[in-house]
């Protein structure tokens, strides 16, 4: 049998941070993953984690720790599905270097995530982006960043790493106005600006007077913002933004709303989904097609292209109020 400790240390050290070169947020999620494993493994084997083997995180043992995500910890399927890729991505790391335990390892590479309902994205409109940019107070020095910095959000679809990893050189204003950042998988992409995007910038830029490698929306401090920190800074404006719109008031704000905002806007211009998986990132363009489902005014108009001549155009209305009832199900 196989002893957990140098697999693991070397799944990490070698393969995430040495081969793949993986994020830091991949990092700490992969290492967050096996912590909690690792907890639930003792309680229920009662050997620490120092003196496992491999075989004791076996197919019940792994499943039983699936199911304390969602019933014990309350997790979502979506994180329970993040926990064991986690693992199995571990578990493909180990088949090669312990063979003794190749039986356990594919049973626990076996088992399957969890499907879950796609649940409808949200994104922001003109009208309520505008009135999120105008309760930014640009009268002080924190108002006009956080203007520069929603609105690159908004123009570019920036992940929130991404956005608050920008340093001053990453802007570039010649002629054709980008940012340049690294995103996921430490894959390296450039985001055009458009022309009221580039001006402001570059007045923050000016006023910011940072060094090339200086974060260009810090944090108070100066350091890099935190996730949680641009949280908040949303959360901040939401009350007024709601004031001026308010459609906004039900809406959840947070920064990956911002990012559907982007892809939503290229897509309602008739931007092709393989361009918006370039823009966004995306590997597969089938990530992208969520922003065709989502459109339901381009759901309709397709409809009306496809209405037969004699046939009154509009949304189905039930003539009958039992017939109504069924619709309503």
């Amino acid at each position: 049998m196989s002893r957990l400790a140098p697999v693991l240390q070397g799944f990490f050290t070698d393969k995430l941070l040495t081969q793949k070169h993986a994020s830091p947020h991949t990092i700490s999620a992969y290492r967050d993953t096996w912590r909690l494993l690792l907890t639930f493994a003792q309680e229920a084997t009662g050997t620490p984690p120092w003196k496992m083997n491999l075989s004791q995180l076996d197919h019940d043992l792994v499943t039983g720790f699936l199911r304390h995500l969602e019933t014990g910890r309350g997790n979502s399927l979506r994180t329970r599905n993040a926990r064991l890729a986690a693992i199995h991505s571990m578990f493909r790391y180990a088949a090669l270097r312990a063979p003794e335990d190749a039986a356990e390892i594919q049973r626990v590479l076996a088992i399957d995530g969890s499907h879950s309902a796609r649940t409808d994205i949200s994104w922001l409109t003109d009208a309520e982006a505008g009135a999120l940019l105008a309760a930014c107070d640009r009268a002080t020095w924190i108002g006009r960043r956080d203007h520069a910095m929603i609105l690159t959000a908004l123009r570019t679809g920036l992940r929130v790493s991404e956005l608050t990893h920008l340093t001053c050189a990453d802007v570039r204003l010649g002629t054709g106005a980008h940012v340049h950042c690294t995103g996921k998988g430490r894959k390296e992409r450039s985001t055009p600006l458009d022309k009221p995007t580039a001006a402001v910038l570059r007045g923050w830029l000016a006023e910011r007077s940072g060094q090339p490698d200086d974060p260009l929306f810090p944090a108070r401090r100066g350091g890099v913002m935190s996730r949680d920190a641009f949280q908040a800074r949303l959360n901040h404006y939401k009350p007024a933004a709601a004031e001026a719109c308010p459609t906004l008031a039900s809406k959840k704000l947070a920064p990956h709303v911002l990012r559907h905002s982007t892809a939503m806007s290229l897509r309602r211009s008739g931007v092709d989904t393989s361009v918006i998986a370039l823009w966004l990132g995306h590997e597969d363009t089938r990530a992208t097609q969520v922003y065709i489902h989502a459109d339901l005014e381009m759901k309709e108009r397709a409809l009306a292209r496809t209405t037969p001549p004699d046939v009154q155009p509009g949304r189905y209305k039930a003539p009958d109020q039992l017939l109504a009832y069924l619709e309503s199900l």
